[in-house]
């Protein structure tokens, strides 16, 4: 491990972990691919067991002195540390389309939403709560205090976006972090990391780059409190399961294979352009991305043949290049994964509404595929493909596709659409799912509770509620005469 020095911010050419507030070199580096062309990224650290015991310990001195800083002192640096993201805002988009795939468009809304869940997290307040006895002889305190050391694990979706909610709750309530990128888009997250050291004492905000070891060395790691972790059921399970041997708090923000039910009252010309915009956002690389789409068998065929033309519309490509609305799957290994889901297309005789074929150009390109009521127990229909591929299905009965919504292992969102807003709300409240719409879908705030039913989740991130997530709590009883 070498240190560097802090560089001019503004050069994203180079990329560093950031240890104890400095920034350092590997003696083994890595480089992601642009998905776009296949073409590789810059260099970037493969940090070792001892850049983690480093990064542990730096992040326990630091919360000796961060965790008593005043709270008031602790929004400050973050309300700052959010301007400077807007600052450098054109640079981390540019890179983050470079690194993820997204068109520019989406990535500029990213580096917002960062900007918007560090602004916002950060304004709450969790003040400590007093009750009086009877009597008056008596005051009960509840306190929140904080935790520790924790360390969030960021998927390679939203790079940005998901870090950022995870280093304001933390901060805020006075835990020093520890970021880990995923080994596919590690270049926004080490940034953030070299721009936080401007605002925050060593070792309050660290970076570390790495390949699949990394992980689990920081979920193993004796000295981390917490572990926030994004990204697949799968991995969620064996990160609970490590972090178990140590007792850590875990937070799990987990797969989905998320529902929407439309009713038959709907404006078809409004709603079905909207549910396929929904569908393939960011090339169905969504946690919350509508992944499964009911529609009344009394509008089916027109409906699906208004998704089917806006669908045509959605323009696939280079997301540097202007009107792409899907970029690249990310990286080649989901690639390979989401083209099972078209291979099954033919060997189960699946009818194909639209898309259906793989994009020949250079990159990891996939044509928007809507396909046409596929069997209920198939593939597409009960797995999650994490890429623009999705099923459209037929209901009737209103109790039966409240069941077959809820028949899946996972739990994260769900939407129903109807002009009827007291049996859209009625259906609605029967969704097994951690976030629920109705007429609309992927509408976050960060001033809510955000986590997953079943599989898809343990416990809640941002709102006020996720802040205590980073928290023990301690009642207080104090008793006024000995």
């Amino acid at each position: 491990m070498g240190s560097v020095g802090l560089p001019q911010f503004s050069v994203f050419g180079e990329y560093y972990n950031t240890i104890d507030g400095k920034l350092s070199s590997t003696q083994q580096t890595r480089h992601g691919i642009n998905p776009a062309t296949g073409k590789p990224n810059p260099e970037v650290p493969v940090s070792t067991p001892q850049d983690v015991d480093a990064a542990v310990d730096a992040a326990k001195r630091a919360f000796k002195t961060w965790s008593k800083v005043p709270w008031a002192e602790r929004q400050e640096a973050l309300n700052k540390f959010a301007d400077a993201i807007e600052k450098h805002g054109d640079d981390f988009a540019k890179m983050l389309t470079q690194e993820q795939g997204k068109p520019l468009m989406f990535a500029k809304a990213e580096v917002a939403a960062g900007v918007q869940w560090t602004k916002t997290l950060s304004s709450f307040n969790l003040e400590e709560e007093v009750t009086t006895s009877d009597d008056g002889t008596k005051e009960i305190h509840v306190r929140y205090t904080p935790l520790g050391v924790s360390v969030g694990i960021v998927p390679w979706n939203y790079p940005i976006h998901l870090a950022c909610g995870k280093i304001a709750p933390s901060l805020v309530t006075g835990n020093p972090i520890i970021i880990k990128p995923s080994p596919f888009t590690p270049y926004c997250d080490l940034k953030l990391g070299e721009l936080a050291q401007q605002f925050f004492p060593p070792g309050v905000v660290q970076v570390l780059s790495g390949d699949d070891n990394l992980g689990p060395w920081l979920t193993a790691h004796p000295g981390p409190d917490k572990i926030s972790f994004t990204g697949s059921s799968f991995t969620g399970k064996k990160v609970m399961e490590s972090a178990s041997k140590t007792l850590k708090r875990v937070t799990l923000e987990l797969g989905g294979k998320d529902p929407t039910i439309v009713c038959p009252d709907v404006n078809i010309a409004e709603v079905a352009p909207k549910i396929a915009t929904l569908a393939f956002m960011n090339s169905g690389q969504i946690c919350l991305a509508i992944k499964r789409i009911y529609v009344h068998e009394d509008i089916y065929d027109p409906f699906l043949k208004a998704m089917v033309e806006h669908t045509k519309t959605l323009k696939v490509g280079d997301g540097s290049e202007e009107g792409t609305f899907l970029g690249p799957v990310q990286n080649s290994m989901q690639f390979e994964k989401v083209k099972t889901f078209y291979a099954q297309i033919e060997k189960d005789g699946q009818k194909v509404a639209v898309g259906g074929v793989n994009e020949e150009k250079p990159g990891y390109f996939l044509t928007p595929t809507l396909v046409d009521r596929p069997a209920e127990d198939s593939k597409l229909a009960t797995e999650e493909p994490f890429g623009p591929i999705v099923p459209v299905m037929t209901w009737k009965d209103e109790a039966e596709v409240i069941e077959r919504a809820n028949n899946t292992k996972m739990g994260l969102g769900a939407s129903v659409w109807a002009t009827d807003l007291q049996r859209a709300n009625n259906i609605a409240r029967q969704l097994d799912a951690g976030s629920v719409w109705v007429n609309a879908h992927l509408e976050l705030d960060p001033r809510f509770p955000f986590g997953g039913h079943k599989e898809s989740g343990m416990g809640f991130e941002w709102s006020l509620a996720g802040l205590k997530a980073y928290c023990n709590v301690q009642t207080l009883y104090l008793k006024k005469t000995a």
